[in-house]
């Protein structure tokens, strides 16, 4: 039995269902294609830009590379446990190769060695003097050196010191010869006494004038030459302890003559410091001889070395004199200043040029009728 055919307008009913879907489906696709060439244009625009991007960091990376080439300075650049991750060409020419994977401290004890001046170090290779300071940059945990050499700089600084100096001792000519002249004048004098006959007590004792004359010239003239000079000589580390003990022999009879009691304190035991033994002993002889000058008979002077703050040795010299007036203080360091008839005002002026070349400071505190404390603060250098 077959089935009866279908009603026309169920025919009619069907092809309209099926135009309506297929225009949905069209409508659909056109939509659909709208929004992948609208995504396939908005993802060409972003890759545009990101190989924008990234032409820019490229060309930023060489421009940053030829920049660390071309600096003059050194710069490293370390991890969180300080191996070395990078090092421009600066760097290897001062520290030498090579530098990459080691560890800072194996570099700075094959390369460098400490100055007086914190934060700055002696090339072992070169002999060039380089400043060191670092930065950390805290998202990575790295640490960035700068290592700059500043030689240059020192030889310029050492130039215009030695020019002031000699600027300030063509000004005091006049003064020096006259201070020249009077031991001179004395010391020939008395030297001409000795060719006449004369008892032997006598001829003792004016040959005992020309030669204490003839050593205040011999005196005279070294302070000149130490200034001129500027306190410099070889660098050395020096305890503490042997320095004191080296003043002491010396000041000990001077003081006992002049009737004082004087005393020596080390209250920094097993101290070091770097520098010229000849040049250091010589300042705390200075502050010593004007402490002995400033002093009456029967008072104390003392020399104490101690520990001061931010890593420095303090050398204190203490006196029970007349003190220093307020308005004279300010000038007790200049060359040639002098409130004594027989000083040639070269004595603090080299205790201040020692302290610079070492990268120390003096200061001075003082109260009239009281007494005076002049204090000479240097790096100190680790006891081992």
């Amino acid at each position: 039995m077959t089935s009866p055919n279908p009603a026309p307008e169920d025919l009619q009913q069907a092809f309209q269902l099926f135009n309506q879907v297929s225009e949905q489906l069209t409508g659909a696709y056109m939509e659909l294609q709208k929004q992948v060439e609208q995504l396939t244009h908005e993802l060409a625009v972003a890759n545009g830009e990101l190989r924008h991007q990234l032409e820019q960091k490229e060309n930023l990376s060489r421009r940053l590379q030829r920049l660390l080439s071309a600096l003059p300075g050194g710069v490293v650049v370390l991890d969180a446990d300080g191996e070395i991750k990078e090092a421009n060409p600066g760097a290897l020419l001062l520290l030498g190769a090579p530098l990459q994977g080691l560890r800072w401290p194996e570099v700075q004890a094959r390369a460098l060695q400490a100055t007086p001046t914190p934060g700055e170090w002696m090339t072992l290779a070169g002999g060039r003097r380089v400043a060191i300071s670092s930065s950390r940059l805290e998202e990575q945990g790295d640490a960035v050196l700068l290592i700059q050499d500043v030689t240059e700089a020192y030889q310029m600084q050492d130039q215009l010191q030695r020019h002031k100096r000699l600027s300030a001792m063509g000004e005091m000519v006049a003064g020096l010869a006259h201070q020249l002249r009077t031991p001179l004048a004395a010391a020939l004098l008395y030297t001409s006494h000795l060719r006449g006959e004369l008892p032997a007590e006598d001829r003792e004792r004016f040959a005992d004038k020309a030669l204490a004359r003839l050593h205040s010239l011999e005196h005279l003239i070294k302070d000149m030459l130490i200034f001129v000079r500027g306190g410099k000589g070889v660098q050395e580390r020096i305890a503490v302890a042997t320095l004191l003990a080296e003043v002491q022999q010396v000041m000990d009879p001077q003081m006992a003559q002049h009737g004082l009691q004087f005393s020596v304190l080390d209250a920094a035991p097993g101290a070091y410091c770097l520098g010229s033994r000849e040049a250091l002993a010589g300042a705390l002889l200075n502050l010593l001889a004007n402490a002995m000058q400033a002093s009456r008979t029967e008072g104390r002077v003392t020399l104490e070395a101690g520990a001061g703050p931010a890593g420095k040795l303090v050398f204190s010299v203490r006196d029970s004199g007349r003190g220093i007036p307020q308005a004279l203080q300010e000038r007790l360091f200049e060359p040639f200043f002098t409130t004594r008839t027989d000083g040639t005002g070269l004595g603090l002026a080299i205790v201040r040029e020692v302290a610079q070349m070492h990268g120390g400071e003096v200061a001075v505190a003082s109260e009239e009728g009281v007494g005076s404390v002049f204090t000479l603060s240097l790096p100190m250098e680790p006891s081992t």
